[in-house]
């Protein structure tokens, strides 16, 4: 029965993946630690190897159709890489210091990201209606690699906005063609991630036949998403999700 319901989370998180295309950790998350119970450390280390596997064929799909700006992905990365690794090693400190405590602290902190990406999301048409293109320069690129960093770091102790909260900031400097945006943001999300559980594998915050079971779901979840997206009202759901979202993060906060 828990082999089943862990499945079942898997397609239901792959299915609204490719349906909205949300990222990951934002409804994956939640449901680790409020519906299976996971620990939180053992959770957001779960979720990141997660999301490092489910975004790899789509990377390199976008990679091979040229919709991905490589100079960009090198930028964030340059700052999202040590972040990562000094979110992880935030965590362990605070794991050493008070132990199992610093489930607290991540429930907190994965609650206030909660209330943070899905506002940003709903904010999301506005921000592109008020960003016009712009050129690449040094200092954008500068600042990219500030992005990255700070988003990093969040991602380093919670798994969540190696997609989301990049994606937002990403569009104060460009404005790419959406599909081109998206390219560039998950195959940068592959390395993050992939940086981000490797991390947190080497000092055991890792459930792999947890991943593994999810993974049995989330795959035929994520195919039949696509499908659908066509064939649903996508901006609709969206908005729920985010709504659902933001209560879940605030009782995060609440408790």
């Amino acid at each position: 029965m828990d082999i089943a319901l862990k499945i079942t989370i898997g397609f239901i998180v792959g299915t609204l993946i490719g349906m909205t295309g949300l990222g990951g950790g934002v409804l994956l998350l939640p449901l680790l630690i409020f519906g299976l119970k996971v620990p939180p450390i053992l959770a957001v280390g779960s979720d990141a190897l997660f999301n490092f596997i489910t975004k790899i064929g789509s990377s390199w799909v976008h990679f091979r159709r040229g919709t991905v700006r490589r100079r960009v992905v090198l930028a964030l990365a340059a700052g999202s890489v040590p972040g990562s690794v000094m979110g992880v090693s935030y965590l362990a400190h605070l794991r050493t210091v008070y132990g199992t405590g610093v489930n607290t602290f991540i429930t907190s902190a994965v609650g206030l990201l909660l209330v943070c990406v899905p506002t940003l999301l709903l904010l999301q048409r506005r921000i592109e209606e008020h960003v016009a293109n712009r050129p690449p320069t040094m200092k954008s690129f500068a600042g990219m690699s500030a992005i990255g960093l700070v988003a990093g770091f969040l991602v380093g102790m919670t798994s969540v906005g190696s997609g989301s909260i990049i994606m937002m900031l990403l569009l104060l400097f460009y404005s790419f063609p959406p599909k081109v945006m998206v390219g560039t943001d998950i195959l940068h999300a592959v390395i993050l991630t992939g940086v981000t559980s490797a991390m947190h594998w080497r000092i055991g915050n890792i459930d792999f036949r947890l991943v593994a079971t999810l993974l049995i779901g989330s795959i035929p979840g994520g195919l039949l998403g696509s499908y659908l997206s066509t064939r649903v009202p996508v901006p609709w759901l969206r908005r729920i999700l985010c709504a659902v979202l933001l209560m879940t993060g605030a009782r995060m906060l609440w408790v």
